[in-house]
């Protein structure tokens, strides 16, 4: 091939430009993200020859080597991995064929700091290199190919690079950045050796550095030819846990999930038994972006024997788990395992179900702790993943009862934190049932005209306003013993919480006004199912109210906004026979208007949207004209 030059897809030109000239902290991140790409490549070779051996060609040892010459004012990352053919450096380093990377530029038009950091989290590491060089070039030959069919690709980060072949004796990958000026304090085998040591001291092959040795003559360090490892080259979940410190976890945590802060909790340990593995799993201290990405893979690793198999191995983790980010290798997985075949797997079923039972042993930890801080983490967490674990009520089975105890609640009497276990141990003497209202906002549940008559006996009610609270309610029926009950379903018998006086009271109110509630179930006999005094209102006229067995209007509204059709069915109003909105109605000569407008407050009291905004209107302003 001939020297070409193309340009870059649009989407690269625009992540080019924020980084040449919007990221500014913390630039040594670009060191990490190219030893982080030599390393991968390095372990693709190895997974490659796992049925061709003759990949390794006379070079079966697998490093990554980092120099710097001062003089031309370059540090090369070279590696011996499974290196680029032609075409596969024009597709690989020309343009991005991951998502996110929309939210990547999105975040750095933003606001807020502008961090480096994020280059990692999108997939997009090797372009880090422009934040400190003005030109990068990288010289490559795959791992198989013919010396002369290298490639040598160059680019200035302006919008367009070369591409031609090259001869190249040795397979793998040079990356050979040109650093503009300023940069000059890069040059340096100490500030790259610390570099190396902070960020990929777990990289589990060693990254070698030559050695250096001081010259009295010429009062500076001269490089010998002589390379030496700078890290352990150990990987991190192989070593002891004494031997690893909390800031070296922390670190390795930023490493695979490219996050800029320390994880909330992780937890280390060898497995011995039917399955033996070792696991090094991590709960973010926040909710990536696509967090509510069903179909998003996982973000754990599968090793086998120390050899990288996969990234994102979905099988090892259930769904509603799949903000944990780690590591798992198996000591008893073939090293030719697939995705299909992890599906299938005996040996990962176990893994699954142990891995799992981790993680929810690390949430109760938290979530039970004594001391506060370690109950604050807990609440963090939920605050930011709380919706995602509350799906595990209907995908964990075995686990639903350990996934229960572990979810918070608003109530009416707190507006965060509160558990089920705290629920029942502030029950009322003689309530029989856990009470609960749906609503799409905090403001709105607490609000709701259902909650009048508990308030007023000081009965708590759970407040839930997740998206997922009613999918989870389709699953969760009772706690210790004790059934959930909506307070928004069926006519509200409150047992021995009710007095024989109100409740004679509420049978004599329903006789005397039989007359008014049968003229009101004819007016609105095409919108309300039934029509009858109600005894759980104090202070609103009406309420709506749904049978047992029927989907609740917050539900019926929620798939309305998602496109379905929810079942017909027709809601009970509720009046209050004490309310003088309702004591108007008996004679009056606006009777049927009352009784649409008692109707449609009833509607919007409860969230929703009247289908006839305009005729409400037209009822309101006639009365208060009249």
């Amino acid at each position: 091939m001939e020297k070409q030059t193309l340009s870059f897809q649009a989407e690269v030109k625009q992540i080019l430009h924020l980084v040449t000239h919007s990221l500014y902290s913390n630039k040594e991140i670009f060191l990490r993200e190219l030893v982080s790409n030599a390393s991968d490549a390095c372990d693709k070779l190895r997974f490659e020859a796992l049925n061709n051996a003759g990949l390794y060609e006379d070079a079966p040892n697998l490093d990554v080597r980092v120099s710097f010459d001062k003089a031309a004012k370059t540090i090369t990352i070279r590696d011996n991995g499974i290196g680029l053919s032609a075409e596969e450096a024009v597709a690989n380093l020309g343009t991005i064929a991951r998502s996110g990377t929309r939210e990547f530029m999105a975040k750095l038009e933003g606001d807020q700091k502008k961090d480096a950091q994020l280059i990692g989290q999108f997939g997009v590491g090797f372009y880090s290199g422009f934040i400190v060089a003005d030109r990068i070039t990288v010289e490559s030959r795959r791992a198989g190919a013919k010396a002369e069919e290298g490639v040598r690709w160059s680019s200035d980060g302006s919008g367009d690079f070369e591409v031609e072949t090259i001869t190249k004796p040795t397979r793998g990958t040079d990356v050979i950045l040109h650093l503009r000026e300023g940069e000059e304090e890069f040059l340096s085998g100490w500030k790259l050796r610390s570099i190396i040591s902070k960020y990929s001291d777990h990289i589990s092959l060693p990254v070698l550095m030559q050695k250096e040795e001081w010259d009295p003559e010429k009062s500076e360090q001269i490089v010998k030819d002589e390379w030496a490892p700078i890290n352990k080259a150990a990987a991190l979940w192989t070593r002891s846990k004494s031997d690893i410190t909390p800031e070296q976890y922390e670190e390795f945590y930023k490493q695979i999930s490219y996050d800029t802060e320390a994880p909330l909790a992780y937890t280390h340990n060898r497995v011995e038994g039917r399955s033996e593995y070792t696991q090094l799993l991590y709960i973010p201290a926040k909710a990536p972006f696509d967090l509510w990405n069903r179909d998003k893979r996982g973000g754990v690793k599968l090793y086998v024997k120390r050899v990288f198999i996969m990234d994102d191995a979905e099988a090892l983790m259930p769904v509603y788990l799949r903000f944990v980010k780690g590591v798992i290798d198996s000591a008893d997985l073939p090293l030719n395992v697939s995705r299909e075949l992890l599906q299938e797997s005996r040996d990962v079923k176990a893994i699954r179900e142990g891995s799992t039972k981790r993680v929810l042993s690390m949430l109760e930890g938290l979530a039970n702790s004594e001391d506060e801080a370690e109950r604050a983490k807990y609440a963090k967490f939920w605050k930011d993943f709380g919706s995602v674990l509350k799906e595990g009520v209907g995908e964990d089975h075995a686990n639903q009862e350990r996934l229960v105890k572990l979810f918070r609640f608003a109530s009416t009497h707190a507006d965060e934190g509160v558990s089920l276990a705290d629920y029942v141990g502030r029950m009322k003497e003689g309530q029989e049932a856990i009470y609960y209202v749906t609503a799409d906002t905090l403001a709105a549940a607490k609000n709701s005209p259902q909650l009048e008559i508990f308030r007023k006996k000081g009965i708590e009610v759970l407040l839930l306003t997740d998206r997922v609270d009613e999918w989870m309610l389709s699953h969760v029926y009772e706690f210790e013993g004790k059934p959930l009950q909506s307070v928004a379903k069926g006519a509200i018998d409150l047992g021995k919480l009710q007095d024989e006086a109100e409740k004679k009271q509420a049978e004599e109110a329903a006789t005397a006004f039989k007359p008014v509630l049968d003229r009101l179930k004819e007016v609105l006999k095409d919108r309300a199912k039934d029509v009858r005094v109600t005894t759980r209102l104090v202070d609103s006229p009406a309420c709506l109210v749904v049978e047992e067995g029927d989907i609740s209007g917050h539900l019926a509204r929620m798939l309305k906004q998602a496109g379905q059709s929810a079942p017909a069915q027709q809601p009970t109003l509720e009046v209050n026979a004490e309310h003088a909105l309702v004591k108007r109605l008996d004679g009056s000569a606006h009777f049927d208007d009352l009784a649409h407008i008692l109707f449609d407050q009833a509607v919007l009291a409860e969230g929703g949207h009247l289908e006839d905004p305009a005729a409400y209107v037209r009822r309101v302003n006639a009365l208060l004209t009249a």
